[in-house]
């Protein structure tokens, strides 16, 4: 960095995001990524939706197991 850096039009905050708001990139492996493509299809539904509706299936399960 510059020794001598003019930040006199600098925006504080400019780039900020809040947690909430971003998007969590997921990675499957691959044969779980066939079997999301195969159903969604099936479906006639987004590979978003499909694994939405899997998660809080699990989560419903995993509380009423709590």
């Amino acid at each position: 960095m510059k020794k001598n850096c003019d930040f006199e039009h600098a925006e504080q905050g400019k780039f900020y995001r809040p947690i909430e708001q971003l998007e969590i990139p997921v990675y499957v492996d691959k044969d779980v990524q066939r079997f999301l493509m195969k159903k969604a299809a099936k479906e006639d539904k987004s590979i978003s939706e499909i694994v939405n509706t899997l998660l809080k299936t699990d989560i419903a399960i995993a509380q009423a197991l709590n």
